[in-house]
Parts: C-alpha cells; sequence; structure tokens
C-alpha cells in the first residue's frame, strides 16, 4: 500500500476531530530529529573516509558511543555535539520548524581532490 493511501486509510479510521496524543507527536519529532543526526554524522565521516574508531579518537569518545549515535540510540548534549563537529572539520546546522529537521554538517574547508 503506497504512503499516501495508508495516510488517507489512517486519517479515516481516525475520523477528521482525532488527534495523536501530544506525548505520541513529541515522541516522533524526537525520533526525527535524532535519525537526522544520524544520518548527517554518518554521511560527513564517511566522506571523510573515517572509520567509526577514527571518528571517536578524533573527538575523545568511544566507538561504542559514536555508533549508539549513528544508530540514533541517543540524543547527544549540545558539548558532545561540539566536539563531532569539530571533529567532522566541520559546521553543524540543525534547522527545526514545526514538521520539518533538517541536520547538515558544512565543511570548514574543502577537501583536495
Amino acid at each position: 500500500m503506497s504512503h499516501s493511501r495508508w495516510k488517507s486509510v489512517r486519517e479515516r479510521k481516525l475520523g477528521t476531530s482525532a488527534l495523536e496524543p501530544e506525548d505520541v507527536v513529541q515522541a516522533r519529532r524526537e525520533i526525527r530529529l535524532s535519525m537526522a543526526l544520524a544520518r548527517a554524522v554518518y554521511e560527513r565521516r564517511v566522506e571523510l573516509g573515517l572509520t567509526q574508531a577514527q571518528l571517536a579518537d578524533r573527538a575523545g569518545l568511544t566507538q561504542a558511543k559514536v555508533s549508539r549515535i549513528e544508530g540514533s540510540d541517543t540524543v547527544p548534549t549540545l558539548p558532545l555535539l561540539s566536539k563531532l563537529a569539530h571533529a567532522l572539520d566541520a559546521s553543524l546546522n540543525i534547522a527545526l520548524d514545526d514538521d520539518e529537521i533538517h541536520v547538515s554538517f558544512t565543511p570548514h574547508r574543502t577537501e583536495a581532490a
């Protein structure tokens, strides 16, 4: 079943006035944020050709911690995000709007080709 069809079936089942509980909405948002960060860390690490162990060494973390971040199993603190950005030689960009979450790393300098 396509996403749009599933969504319309779901809306009919919920009814037009039924809404998800606020705690469910918040949990979904936190999961989306965690997944967006995980993807951005993974993509930047791969772009640099680093292993999780190498990134961990650069950031002063353990490989297991990097694995948990990339697996969206943890939500890092701001100081940890700063360490990651420094280790990935990039600025961390996070844009949070109502339903949109964008997380990316902007390299500090262009890597030699």
